[in-house]
């Protein structure tokens, strides 16, 4: 009894393992859902938010480059001589939340935006079939007064006349290895507009798709419906692309009829007309880079 005593003492004093150190020494690992990915490649699929964040501890850096129109011509090289440039920073703080800010020549805007994905779609552990996200964003354009187009002689510039702000739910599903699909709904708030029949809520409902043609190549196309009864000189966003995997790079080469790369821009100002050819020859470059890894235990 004495010895069954010590024993007792001895493991109730012996520290205490975690559940990861207790199945690293029984060889086994510890086993939960396996999550969907690369329903697209990037987390855009051209303009607008794919279904896919920035994992946790990746930091994305993107280039985003719009030429001017195709109708422009000879003389204007066929859009060449002009172009639009977005630079773009979003970071993931989880697997399930990113952020990012970018900065674009189109109006001179900074923009913000937070994206949380609410449902994940499974392929293992789990039986839900869709993932859905929701994003929040905003912008401010820093232009003078006179470059902004809602600009009046009569009208006084204020801060707050210069926000926008955007709301919507990316809901979709990665069918096959080849084929993903997802409806973006979604409400853009313009805090000032140029006329006063011209609405300051825009509700939207974006259509994006992806086809996977070979290991590195896939073609992408976006389209954005604006719900209203009119809104002079307004088109709706039509963009079509590829994707094309390079290392740690994905080149995104694209025909879009909007200019701007933000919300409020390329879905309540776009003015281009595909039947025109109001079109723009444009490309979304990314590369990812991992800040944090937090698989590794810090050094004791």
């Amino acid at each position: 009894m004495t010895r069954f005593a010590l024993l007792a003492a001895a493991l109730c004093c012996t520290p205490v393992f975690g559940q990861e150190d207790l199945l690293d020494l029984l060889g086994e690992e510890e086993t939960g859902p396996v999550y969907t990915n690369a329903s697209f490649k990037t987390t855009r699929v051209i303009n607008g938010h794919s279904l896919e964040n920035t994992a946790h501890g990746v930091l994305d850096f993107r280039i985003s480059h719009r030429f001017g129109f195709l109708s422009g011509g000879v003389n204007e090289f066929f859009g060449l001589d002009n172009a639009d440039v977005r630079l773009g920073l979003d970071y993931g703080l989880t697997d399930r939340l990113m952020v990012g800010i970018g900065r674009s020549g189109f109006q001179k805007t900074v923009d913000g935006f937070a994206k949380y994905k609410v449902l994940r779609q499974c392929d293992e552990g789990c039986g839900m079939p869709v993932t859905l996200a929701v994003v929040a964003s905003s912008s401010i354009t820093t232009a003078r007064a006179t470059e902004v187009p809602w600009y009046g002689p009569d009208r006084q510039d204020y801060f707050t006349h210069r926000l926008s702000y955007s709301w919507q739910m990316v809901l979709g599903r990665k069918f096959s290895e080849g084929f993903s699909m997802q409806l973006t709904p979604g409400v853009v708030h313009r805090n000032l507009v140029e006329a006063e029949n011209d609405p300051n809520d825009l509700i939207n409902v974006g259509i994006g798709g992806r086809v996977k043609l070979t290991k590195r190549l896939a073609v992408n196309g976006e389209y954005f419906h604006v719900l209203r009864d009119e809104v002079p000189g307004l088109r709706n966003s039509l963009s079509v692309g590829f994707d094309i995997e390079t290392g740690g790079h994905v080149f995104q080469l694209h025909f879009t009829n909007s200019t701007g790369m933000f919300e409020r821009a390329f879905i309540t100002e776009t003015t281009g007309d595909w039947a025109d050819g109001d079109i723009h020859f444009g490309f979304n470059i990314s590369r990812v880079f991992t800040v944090h890894d937090p698989k590794k235990r810090p050094v004791e």
